[in-house]
């Protein structure tokens, strides 16, 4: 079970108070930039009246001038195009923006999309494909930055290619026409934080004289999409393509959109930014991870309603096939856990077998990371080679990791907090080994669970709801707010919708609310009536039986004796002793003696316990000694007197027979290793 460190914003009532009434804010939406650090003059426009920025000039992009001529070339001599994008959403959107822009300028184009398997960006396959289908220009989208050898093979069969891009560049930049890209060091734009699709966009503007406004209009929901689905930071110019884009998705979306919520059962709802996440895209993702992402851009081409409506149920299926190998891989790698139980200490746990879906182990590794609290690789064999994907958490970059332990790779890329890597299969314990090496006089951060105000129950209402919409549209850059309720006693807990779902109904000095936990049963919720727990919820309204209120939905929960930095550091040591570290002879305090473990022996004989943590508070031990805590169960679970139920609960057994601790091996060689430390 994943725990994490709260942190709290600080907030500056006064300055906030200063500011609402300087920019004629509502308080509470002022309360919430201050939060977040958002003070200046630029900040708090750039938020609240996100209408007022201008788009940068697309010509302020380094190479568009190139980039213009040589396409405005091949469209006006009906040279054969070749637009080559990615099967991502971000990719996908970009194609169809480009290609749309194509059509609506007659030009003679066709479009490539890579599958998984062919792998990502321009190959020297993919060029030879293209020269046989005519292309005498190809315009990249979502890629090339990297493509230097391909670029120059293309050059070499007669192909100009432009590319068009926003991922990091290297050392060298391919010899094109044309390279557009923000990251490039001598790029002049004003913003820089733009998806590929938003590149894409740029061109097209530049492509009809730098009007940003109209182009707008006709492109904002494709590069919305792209945006989101990418999880590119929503600041800056984004903000307003954005806002604009939402708008056309709800009032004049496109045929294959429409068709798409409906077949996710989301016709009637409006979409927003947290909606687009969580619907759209993947759904669009699917189509990619799951084998072509042809059926996306057919989807968002499309302007049949008939045929759109067919292609949507296809992407739908595919979604849920998705879902099913995601959770079928999830499965295996726990499994892999209870097998190999002392992985689960690791510091970045690291599962493998052999065919897992390539197209869904990014999604089991984000699952995973999410659950245990940790960085996590989940590596697919297929054969003698392997591929696998990551995640990390904030303060560990999983990709200096990767750069540092090269040698045991064939190749690696990405970011911080998400890669991919190739390695040959003979040489994942020697990989997995490395990390252990790498990671060990690393003390690896808690993951952090940001709250941004603290609240108290009884001002939760629709005037907060609409003070919070004003800083729409969340996502990455500008997350949605999480708000902490401290010391709340749960008086009770119901299902929703068939037990699917839970209700949490908690109260604090007279008021009380409900707050819904999404994807959990009552039968798994591992606190009891009376728990006095602090609660991270965001806010949002909801209709129910055609009135609106206020929804409080749960983010996260802790029991309000767990908060201090001590229970963390108590879990830490845990995992240390368990892994075999020993940082210090201090840890020798942490070794529970026969007593200890005898009342821990005695709590347990007078009740059933949902959770470790509840056995904590319980017996009064909430900082760092929750590690004798978490050996005293390891020990008696392994005599015989106590075991853990699938869902984390505690109970003693019906064992008759004598038993010693001494015959318990954790005991055992924690002592031997705290002695080894002394």
């Amino acid at each position: 079970m994943s725990r994490k460190k709260w942190q709290i914003s600080s907030c500056d009532k006064e300055a906030a108070a200063g500011i609402a009434q300087e920019y004629g804010l509502d308080p509470f939406s002022a309360l919430l930039a201050v939060s977040r650090g958002i003070r200046t003059d630029e900040g708090i426009r750039a938020i609240f009246f996100s209408d007022e920025i201008q788009l940068c000039d697309p010509f302020s992009y380094k190479d568009m001038d190139k980039a213009v001529s040589r396409i405005n070339e091949a469209i006006d001599g009906f040279e054969r195009i070749a637009v080559f994008g990615d099967y991502d959403a971000d990719g996908v959107t970009a194609t169809a923006l480009i290609c749309s822009y194509l059509d609506m300028r007659e030009a003679n184009y066709f479009y490539c999309l890579p599958t998984r398997d062919e792998g990502y960006g321009l190959s020297v396959d993919a060029v030879d494909r293209l020269h046989s289908m005519g292309a005498g220009l190809i315009i990249t989208v979502d890629n090339g930055i990297s493509s230097v050898e391909e670029v120059k093979y293309a050059s070499s069969l007669g192909i100009d290619t432009v590319v068009t891009d926003h991922h990091r560049a290297g050392s060298e930049l391919p010899d094109a026409v044309a390279v557009v890209n923000p990251h490039r060091d001598d790029c002049k734009s004003a913003f820089k934080d733009m998806a590929g699709v938003g590149v894409a966009f740029k061109l097209v503007c530049a492509l009809e004289g730098g009007d940003s406004d109209e182009m707008l209009d006709e492109y904002a929901d494709l590069v919305t999409i792209g945006t989101i689905g990418d999880i590119i930071p929503l600041i800056g110019e984004n903000r307003k393509i954005v806002l604009r884009g939402l708008e056309k998705l709800n009032f004049c979306p496109r045929v294959g959109i429409t068709a798409l919520k409906a077949a996710a059962g989301y016709a009637d709802k409006q979409l927003s930014s947290n909606a687009v996440s969580f619907v759209i895209a993947p759904r669009l993702n699917a189509c990619g991870r799951m084998g072509s992402a042809e059926r996306a851009f057919e989807l968002l081409m499309c302007d049949d309603e008939d045929r759109a409506a067919l292609i949507a149920d296809d992407i739908e299926r595919a979604n849920v096939e998705r879902q099913r190998k995601e959770q079928e891989i999830f499965t295996l790698a726990e499994e892999q856990l209870q097998k190999y139980p002392s992985r689960r200490y690791d510091k970045v746990i690291i599962c493998d077998g052999e065919g897992w879906h390539q197209g869904v182990i990014g999604i089991v590794a984000s699952r995973m990371t999410e659950k245990y609290g940790k960085p996590c690789i989940i590596i697919s064999r297929s054969g003698e080679t392997a591929k696998g994907s990551g995640r990390s958490i904030e303060g560990f970059s999983l990709f200096d990791m990767l750069n540092s332990l090269s040698g045991c790779l064939i190749k690696f890329g990405g970011h911080t907090n998400a890669a991919g890597l190739s390695l040959e299969s003979s040489r994942i314990d020697e990989f997995r080994d490395a990390v252990a090496k790498y990671t060990r006089k690393i003390e690896m951060p808690f993951p952090v669970r940001h709250i941004d105000v603290k609240l108290k129950p009884q001002s939760i209402g629709l005037n907060l709801i609409e003070a919070l919409n004003r800083l729409e549209p969340f996502g990455a850059g500008n997350p949605q707010p999480v708000f902490g309720l401290f010391k709340m006693t749960v008086e009770g807990v119901s299902p929703l919708s068939g037990g699917k779902h839970l209700r949490i109904s908690a109260s604090k000095n007279g008021a009380r609310i409900n707050v819904v936990r999404f994807g959990m049963s009552p039968e798994d919720f591992p606190f009891r009536v009376g728990s006095v727990v602090d609660l991270a919820v965001t806010l949002g309204a909801n209709e129910y039986n055609g009135e609106m209120k206020a929804g409080v939905y749960l983010k996260g929960i802790r029991y309000s004796a767990l908060s201090s930095d001590g229970f963390l550091d108590g879990l830490r040591r845990y995992s240390d002793l368990k892994r075999g570290d020993i940082s210090s002879p201090v840890d020798a305090c942490c070794v529970p003696p026969r007593e200890f473990v005898g009342n821990i022996y005695r709590r347990l004989k007078n009740k059933k316990y949902f959770s470790i943590d509840e056995l904590c508070v319980d017996t009064g031990n909430t900082g760092a000694e929750v590690c004798s805590v978490m050996l005293s169960v390891d020990a008696l679970c392994e005599i015989g007197l106590a075991e853990r139920t699938e869902n984390g609960g505690l109970s003693l057994t019906d064992c008759t027979e004598k038993v010693s601790l001494d015959d318990s091996e954790t005991l055992k060689s924690v002592r031997e290793l705290v002695g080894k430390g002394g």
